[in-house]
């Protein structure tokens, strides 16, 4: 079947044809591509199209798609083991492997998601400081749980929604929402309720809003207010764990987290999730403490197998990450020197293999900045990328992603579409 037929056949049978959001290109003008195959940095459509991946589905494939080790860890493991629900040695050499190369993290619970994940780290944390209230930020999206679905960035944004219907007044009034990189806001958030807070999460380096760091005073006084007030600090590295390097985002600033989440990379392409932190905190989780928290497909031994071949690769060749770094900056500047030239507005944010493209003519370094920028314009660039084969996230407020497998060709192409789409739009 064509792109065409299965995209309409789709929307018989799922929301929308789609089983999350943002795939549906809404407000693109055209229905996405199907996806058949991918090998490397190319995926392949179900009309024969090939494009350069920057979607890595979002994320976890910074090995690039199929990596022959990971697929030949799935296929070993599968041959003996699909599913136990009990304990395996491939989930202690997980825990063990994210516990010895993770500074801040001496336990860790396994999940199936990012939004496990989260939802989890702050269900310990309220459990742990016996209070209610969190700080989350404006533009930060944590998962769908329904305490994070307020001013929860790309997805509600990309759907032009402010939040999400069927989330009850009462499983947000505990949420309270930080402005990103403003101090002296979150400081007066907890002048006034610092005693009620349980934690503060935040996106290190946030992706959801696109690519936006946060400023390394800023984190510093967010752990300065933890600390004086008695509330958790979780550092949510779904994204930017191993990604922006082999550390994550906790290798960025001089500051330690007490519960961190992870997703995506760890799993090497397949489902799974983490949260874990100090030893005096995650010992709360039953069957130890009484913080109930249960998956039946937790630790599941292919997800392990694929994650731990993923994890290996990136211990045993941290010239990978000096790879990624090499391609980012040279698209970077590309970019750069073809805005210049046609007098088209951009800034760039990027943090190692994290990228986003904005179309502003300031610096985005803040989620009101982010809002701002020119949305139309980002959408007549993504259907010309597509159309010239550079697959990219079909949401100004995405980020893209570059793996092992993105080289100097794939660079040029992305330049030689993107000066075409400048002077195009430009004339």
């Amino acid at each position: 079947m064509s792109n065409e037929k299965i995209f309409n056949e789709s929307k018989k049978f799922m929301p929308g044809g789609v089983n999350s959001p943002v795939r549906a290109y809404r407000g693109m003008g055209i229905n996405p591509p199907i996806i058949k195959s991918g090998k490397g940095a190319v995926i392949v459509d179900e009309d024969g199209n090939e494009y350069i991946d920057f979607v890595l589905a979002w994320g976890p494939l910074i090995l690039g798609h199929c990596n022959d080790t990971v697929v030949e860890a799935i296929k070993e493991t599968s041959e003996k083991a699909l599913a136990f629900g009990a304990p395996t040695n491939l989930e202690l050499k997980m825990s063990k492997f994210i516990c010895e190369n993770m500074p801040s993290v001496e336990m860790v619970r396994m999940v199936n998601s990012g939004t496990e994940a989260t939802m989890s780290a702050i269900k310990l944390a309220r459990g742990y400081t016996k209070r209610d209230k969190i700080v989350k930020f404006a533009g930060c999206y944590h998962g769908h749980f329904d305490g994070f679905l307020v001013e929860a960035g790309s997805g509600v944004l990309t759907e032009g929604i402010p939040g999400s219907l069927g989330v009850p007044e009462d499983s947000v009034k505990n949420t309270l929402i930080g402005i990103y990189n403003d101090e002296k806001q979150v400081a007066s958030l907890f002048k006034k309720y610092g005693d009620e807070i349980a934690a503060v999460i935040i996106e290190p380096v946030a992706g959801n809003m696109g690519v936006v760091k946060a400023e390394n005073e800023f984190m510093q006084v967010l752990r300065t207010l933890c600390n004086r007030y008695g509330a958790l600090l979780i550092f949510d590295e779904v994204m930017s764990g191993f990604r922006v390097s082999f550390k994550g985002a906790q290798n960025l600033f001089n500051v330690s987290p007490d519960l961190v989440t992870y997703a995506k990379i760890i799993g090497g392409g397949l489902p799974s999730g983490a949260y874990g932190g100090k030893r005096e905190i995650m010992e709360n989780l039953s069957p130890k403490g009484g913080v109930y928290q249960a998956g039946t497909m937790s630790g599941n031994p292919i997800v392990m197998a694929a994650g731990l071949s993923t994890l290996n690769q990136l211990y045993d060749h941290p010239e990978y990450y000096n790879h990624i770094e090499s391609v980012g900056r040279k698209l970077e500047e590309g970019l750069y020197k073809i805005s210049e030239k046609y007098n088209l507005p951009i800034w760039i944010n990027r943090v190692g293999g994290m990228m986003t493209l904005f179309f502003s003519d300031e610096r985005v370094d803040s989620y009101d900045k982010v809002k701002k920028c020119n949305v139309d314009r980002f959408n007549r660039y993504f259907v010309h990328m597509l159309k010239s084969g550079i697959h990219l996230p079909p949401s100004q407020f995405e980020t893209f992603f570059l793996s092992t497998e993105h080289n100097i060709t794939h660079v040029y192409k992305f330049i030689k579409a993107f000066e075409e789409f400048a002077k195009k739009e430009m004339d």
